[in-house]
């Protein structure tokens, strides 16, 4: 449990610093957040649950809320090297090869994944379903998708540094016995401040003032921006959690022990 704590405790320390220290990268899911608040007070969707409704289908409300889906996902690649190179930001923001280009493979699934979610058919509407049944068969098929996401978590932190030797299958051994473990990180540094997130909108709506809608909106774009920071987070040190629990270096440059390759 002390481990947990301090774990949970750097996920956020590293994010503020990182913030600090790397500002333009943290600022890309701030601003594209902040662009998709601007559509949707001049569409006065914090004006009521009315009018909340309504602005939410505004077309360009919907495509900025992709591009920021992918924004939050671009400083992963900063971050997860800032966490991993023990805040080094020289080693953090250098985009160096092959590690960009292994990132990017797994940045263009996501984007993939994402763009399908949201514009695409269901998996539930795939399978001939309608209403209600297609929605809760798709949250039931997810389920799956959503536990391999967990032992893929070495890869997608591995790659980042540009560690070629660790892929899907090596990143689920390494994960393995670390899936609670890595479920209580993601929850710690995610859940607290999407709940904010969330407040922010609904305080907003029911009861703020006009004039306050802005602060509470721009409040919310710099909360959007550390989420992005403390979601790769989360990954980057469960990642680490898992390979120090197996004496396996995600790094590319540090000697592996022999004995826990062949375990």
């Amino acid at each position: 449990m002390t481990v947990l704590k301090s774990d949970i405790a750097e996920i956020y320390r590293s994010s503020w610093a990182f913030m600090l220290a790397c500002p333009l990268f943290f600022a890309i899911p701030m601003l594209v957040e902040f662009a998709q608040h601007v559509v949707e007070l001049d569409a006065g969707m914090y004006i009521d649950r009315a009018s909340s409704s309504v602005a939410g289908q505004d077309p360009l409300r919907l495509q900025l809320g992709f591009l920021k889906t992918v924004a939050v996902l671009l400083p992963g690649y900063w971050f997860t090297r800032y966490i991993m190179f023990d805040h080094d930001t020289a080693k953090a923001t250098r985009c160096e090869w092959p590690a960009v280009g292994l990132w990017f493979t797994i940045f263009a699934l996501n984007v993939a994944l994402t763009a399908w979610s949201m514009f695409g058919r269901s998996l539930g509407e795939l399978a001939g379903l309608e209403g209600q049944t297609a929605q809760i068969a798709s949250a039931v098929v997810g389920i799956p998708f959503q536990v391999i996401g967990i032992y893929l978590t070495a890869w997608g932190v591995a790659w980042a540094l540009g560690n070629v030797r660790v892929g899907p299958i090596r990143s689920i051994g390494i994960m393995h016995g670390s899936f609670w473990y890595t479920i209580a990180l993601t929850v710690a540094g995610i859940v607290p401040l999407m709940a904010l997130h969330y407040g922010f909108g609904y305080a907003a709506i029911l009861w703020l003032p006009a004039p306050l809608d802005w602060v509470a909106m721009i409040l919310d774009s710099v909360l959007v921006g550390l989420l992005a920071l403390t979601m790769a987070g989360s990954g980057a040190i469960a990642a680490r959690h898992a390979g120090q629990r197996k004496s396996i270096s995600l790094l590319p440059d540090r000697p592996t022990d022999p004995a826990a390759l062949a375990a």
